[in-house]
């Protein structure tokens, strides 16, 4: 399986996500700078965290007039599946590929830790791996960890089924009905606030992220070597 990491101006995250793709997943994984975004040839698009073009307007405001982005929506539009990933999942927002919007933390301060989240739909493509109402921990760092959404667009993630993840402890930093992860409708788009591939390894301080990764390569598996 091939995963294109795109890397905007700010991205910090990013070789963190290529040692989890290539080197615990045991897959491939490419760098794929966002002025040369060509993502046809890829079987799924990770967007990892970091403060994409300084984060100068709100996070991901800018990176959304990128030359990626054109590539970006007709990857999506494919079903394949695209993962944002802190300022990734800030991204999607400002792309309406997902729900929501963020605002700062609660309080007004950059925050980082680990959060102990619960993993709430585990039919999608993200997490298949991981149990019903499992509990995990995630480290998180960020400034704007806020997500918001109206009661209305709640109503129907519920509805939906899209709401992934939710925070278990108190740093959910403010966030509707603590959500920690959604997905879009259609279910090939996951937007996650928390670092999960700042948990693939015990040398690190946990593996709780390494199924989110197992479960893309499993339904790619189910969906491709199957049929070979």
């Amino acid at each position: 399986m091939k995963f294109a990491i795109l890397v905007f101006p700010g991205s910090s995250c990013d070789v963190d996500m290529h040692h989890a793709i290539n080197e615990v997943l045991g897959e491939k994984a490419e760098y794929v700078w966002h002025t040369e975004a060509a993502l046809e040839e890829f079987d799924a698009v990770i967007i990892p965290s970091g403060s994409s073009y300084g984060d100068y307007l709100r996070p991901g405001a800018l990176a959304k007039g990128s030359p990626a982005v054109e590539s970006l929506m007709s990857f999506v539009e494919s079903k394949k599946p695209v993962l944002g990933v802190g300022n990734g999942f800030q991204i999607l927002t400002e792309l309406h590929l997902l729900p929501g919007a963020f605002l700062q933390n609660k309080e007004l301060l950059f925050k980082s830790g680990s959060a102990k989240l619960s993993v709430e739909n585990v039919e999608s493509i993200f997490t298949s791996e991981y149990e019903e109402a499992q509990e995990i921990t995630i480290p998180f760092a960020q400034a704007y960890g806020n997500y918001y959404v109206d009661e209305k667009t709640l109503s129907q993630l519920n509805e939906n089924g899209q709401i992934a993840f939710t925070y278990k402890d108190e740093n959910d930093n403010g966030s509707t009905e603590k959500i920690a992860g959604v997905l879009n409708e259609q279910g090939n788009v996951l937007g996650i606030l928390p670092l999960p591939e700042r948990a693939i390894e015990e040398i690190i301080g946990g593996t709780d992220g390494l199924p989110l990764f197992k479960s893309i390569l499993k339904r790619w598996n189910e969906n491709n070597v199957s049929q070979s």
